[in-house]
């Protein structure tokens, strides 16, 4: 065999070679990241329901049990939420500061995923409120992604309802609106900063907001709230526009 082609067959086998690597290395990544990705929901879907709780309640469900055994190994565990049908079934986190839920579960480990977080400065127990509510968008559908499916109003019409726990009671919320917006800057005048409305000190206020969520909203679904309604807004990325938002906006359903 010559040299020329010993030549060709080393480069051949190098070619070869650098193949199968990039191979193993990709389907050693893509295994590796559904390991990590099942360990993530895994977290919430092995939740053991204490059975030393004390509670009083003549009525407690399941997710205000989740809520009592989660605050007895956090205290920053606020209550629970839940969209059925969706993937969105998570504890609701919160703690002084906005960013480190961002990056941490409820076991206060590092996570990419986060946790689903209450807006430092609202109070789950004040009815005259506005309860904002972060989680990410991941792109395998876990945490909040599944808010972007409320773009379309046939999904909305048969997921209308969210449930909101605490660990003394549960209620559902309404959708009235769903919206796009995006975080603007601070030098931008004259735009509605939906994630600031959150105590509702005058029905002037409270109107305001409910008309400029109205106004924006992606389609008409025929329910609104009157002062004294306690809502919640939910809020994730969105990309078709820079700082793009997604917006679930529901108010409280009486008891």
């Amino acid at each position: 065999m010559g040299k020329h082609s010993k030549k060709q067959l080393n480069s051949k086998r190098k070619i070869f070679v650098i193949i199968f690597i990039i191979i193993v290395s990709i389907i050693s990544y893509v295994i590796c990241k559904n390991i990590y990705l099942n360990k993530n929901q895994k977290l919430y879907d092995d939740i053991k329901i204490s059975d030393n709780l004390k509670d009083n309640q003549k009525q407690i469900t399941e997710n205000m049990k989740k809520v009592l055994t989660l605050q007895q190994e956090n205290a920053d565990v606020k209550g629970w939420i839940q969209i059925d049908d969706t993937i969105i079934n998570y504890p609701i986190l919160q703690t002084t500061d906005n960013d480190y839920y961002l990056t941490h579960n409820y076991k206060k480990e590092n996570s990419e995923y986060g946790s689903i977080f209450l807006k430092n400065q609202c109070d789950l127990s004040n009815n005259n409120s506005n309860l904002i509510i972060y989680g990410h968008n991941m792109k395998d559908e876990q945490m909040f992604n599944s808010l972007l499916k409320y773009e379309d109003k046939n999904f909305y019409d048969n997921h209308k309802k969210i449930k909101i726990a605490t660990n003394s009671e549960e209620k559902e919320y309404s959708i009235i609106s769903v919206f796009k917006s995006r975080i603007f800057y601070q030098d931008e005048n004259n735009v509605f900063r939906y994630y600031n409305y959150i105590n509702f000190d005058n029905e002037q206020t409270y109107n305001e907001y409910i008309e400029n969520c109205k106004k924006i909203q992606l389609y008409d679904t025929e329910t609104s709230a009157t002062y004294g309604e306690q809502l919640i807004t939910l809020i994730t990325c969105e990309y078709s526009q820079e700082n793009g938002r997604i917006v679930i906006v529901a108010k409280k359903e009486s008891s």
